[in-house]
C-alpha cells in the first residue's frame, strides 16, 4: 500500500492546479477576505476547513444576476444577506458600501457580462468548535460563475412537482438564507427519484409553502393570483418583484387581484395555474403536481406574461440595475 504523501508549500500549490476538474471553467473570479483580494485561478477558489462555514453551517449567502454587463437587484439581495447574517448573528466584517464594492467589482475582475454573482458571509476561519468565539473574523466570501441552465422544456411543456415528504424548516430557520440546504437537496432527490423534477414542501397545517430554492405560486381559475404569506418561508427577492409585475396585470385587467395567504393544497391544486419562482428559474410553470393536471395541464397565459415581464426587468429597470465597473 503507497504512503500517503506529505507535500511541500510548491507541492500543494501544484497539487491544487492539477485537482482543477472541467467545469472549473465555469469559475471566472473569486474573492476571499482571507486573501483579501481577488483571483481569477480556479485553483485558488478556495475555503479554509476551519471557516465554521464549512464545518458548522454558520453562514449565510445570496445571489445576483449578471445580465447585459449589470447586476439584476443587487441591493435587495445585499440587503436580504445582511439581514439574514444578522438573524444568523454573524458580525459583518466590513461596512455595507465595501460589501457592494467587493461585489462589483470580483464581477468587473470576472470579466463576464452574463452569469451569477454569489457571496457569502461567515463565522470565520479559526478552529473546530461549535461556537464562533473562536473564529478570528467572519468571513466573506463571493464567487462569479455561469449557473447551470434549466431544461428549455422547462418552460415549453412545463414542470412536474411532487409532494415532498421532507419536514419543512421552522419558520426561523426558513426566513434566514443560511448555507444549511440540506432539506431542499433531498426534496430535489426525492422529485428525480419519482420521476418530477422538484418537489414542494408543505407545512405541519396542510398549507403549501414553498419548493426547493423557489417559491411556488397560483393563479385561480377566477383570475387572482395567489402567494403564501411570508411569515414561516423565505422572503424571495425574485417574487416580491414578480408581486409588483403582477399588481400591474391587475391594473391592466389581466388579473383580478393578487392574494398573500395560506393556501390549502385541495385549493393549489384546483387552481387554473401554479408556477414555480426564483432567481436562477425566473417564473417557470408547473403543468403537474402528484400525477395530476394543473389547469388544462400546459404552460398558462398569466405565467408566460410574467416571465416576459421579468425578462423585459432585467434589460430596461434601470432602478434594478447596477452597472458593473469593468476595467478599460
Amino acid at each position: 500500500m503507497a504512503k500517503t504523501p506529505v507535500f511541500t508549500s510548491e507541492e500543494a500549490i501544484a497539487g491544487l492546479r492539477q485537482s482543477v476538474h472541467a467545469k472549473a471553467n465555469n469559475f471566472y473570479a473569486m474573492y476571499s477576505s482571507v486573501f483579501g483580494g481577488i483571483v481569477t485561478d480556479p485553483a485558488f477558489m478556495v475555503l479554509p476547513l476551519d471557516d465554521h462555514m464549512v464545518h458548522r453551517g454558520h453562514a449565510v449567502f445570496d445571489t445576483a444576476t449578471l445580465t447585459h454587463g449589470m447586476l439584476y437587484q443587487l441591493d435587495p439581495h445585499l440587503d436580504r444577506l445582511i439581514k439574514s447574517a444578522d438573524g444568523a448573528r454573524i458580525a459583518l466584517p466590513f461596512a455595507r458600501e465595501q460589501l457592494r464594492q467587493i461585489v462589483l467589482e470580483t464581477a468587473a475582475a470576472s470579466r463576464q457580462r452574463e452569469g451569477s454573482v454569489r457571496y457569502w458571509l461567515s463565522a470565520g476561519p479559526g478552529g473546530y468548535g461549535i461556537g464562533p468565539a473562536e473564529c478570528v473574523s467572519s468571513g466573506f466570501y463571493v464567487i462569479v460563475f455561469k449557473p447551470e441552465a434549466y431544461p428549455d422544456r422547462y418552460y415549453r411543456q412545463g414542470i412536474k412537482v411532487i409532494t415532498s415528504q421532507v419536514p419543512i424548516k421552522p419558520p426561523l430557520f426558513a426566513r434566514i438564507k443560511s448555507t444549511n440546504y440540506l432539506p431542499n437537496v433531498l426534496v430535489v432527490l426525492e422529485a428525480k427519484d419519482r420521476g418530477a423534477d422538484n418537489g414542494v414542501f408543505i407545512d405541519q397545517r396542510g398549507m403549501v409553502a414553498e419548493s426547493a430554492i423557489m417559491n411556488v405560486a397560483f393563479v385561480t381559475k377566477d383570475r387572482v393570483f395567489r402567494h403564501p404569506p411570508f411569515d414561516a418561508i423565505l422572503s424571495g427577492i425574485t417574487i416580491q418583484r414578480v408581486l409588483d409585475f403582477a399588481q400591474r396585470l391587475v391594473e391592466h385587467g389581466v388579473l383580478n387581484a393578487v392574494r398573500l395567504a395560506d393556501i390549502p393544497v385541495e385549493e393549489g391544486r384546483a387552481a387554473a395555474e401554479m408556477m414555480l419562482i426564483g432567481s436562477s428559474i425566473k417564473v417557470a410553470p408547473v403543468v403537474e403536481w402528484d400525477g395530476q393536471k394543473i389547469g388544462d395541464g400546459k404552460p398558462g397565459p398569466i405565467t408566460k406574461k410574467l416571465l416576459e415581464m421579468w425578462n423585459e426587468d432585467t434589460t430596461s429597470a434601470m432602478d434594478q440595475l447596477v452597472a458593473v465597473p469593468y476595467p478599460d
